[in-house]
């Protein structure tokens, strides 16, 4: 089993920060490690016409949400030789350009540590359990994952 982290957090955090703590907690035998961050992006508002994105408020149920990320780290354990992974995962009221979520995925070979970082984030777009609300700043609507996001979950099955 490899070393797992996940941080639910509202504080905005730091790449390289993340990256020195997972590097120096697996050792010498990592060959490879790769990240993924996401940032929220400015785009049309699902219901809105042209008003553009102005304001995301990420919801999560403590201990639930964890435990739902956590699954999906044993998931992708159990598939590839993985010696770490973590994940941090922003809440609260985020703005576009602000980052909202790390993944970080080390292994001794980079095969397995690009295959699981992007499974990890597939399966979170999904399986997590957050809830999304994105708007400007006076209306919004709560948000689901799309199609697109399910038939890139399918891929893993």
């Amino acid at each position: 089993m490899s070393a797992q982290q996940v941080s639910i957090q509202k504080a905005d955090f730091n790449l390289s920060l993340e990256y020195e703590k997972l590097r120096v907690e697996i050792g010498s035998s990592v060959g490879a490690i790769v990240s993924f961050t996401g940032l929220v992006r400015e785009q049309p508002l699902a219901k809105g016409g042209d008003e553009l994105t102005q304001r995301l408020r990420l919801e999560y149920y403590p201990g639930m949400t964890e435990a739902s990320i956590e699954k999906i780290l044993v998931e992708s354990d159990l598939r590839w030789d993985l010696l770490g992974q973590r994940v941090v995962h922003r809440v609260g009221d985020l703005e576009p350009s602000d980052q909202i979520v790390l993944v970080l995925v080390a292994s001794r070979h980079r095969a397995d540590a690009f295959a699981a970082c992007e499974f990890i984030m597939d399966y979170l777009k999904t399986r997590a359990v957050f809830w999304k609300f994105e708007g400007t700043h006076d209306k919004g609507e709560w948000v689901r994952s799309t199609n697109e996001d399910y038939d890139r979950l399918a891929k893993w099955s």
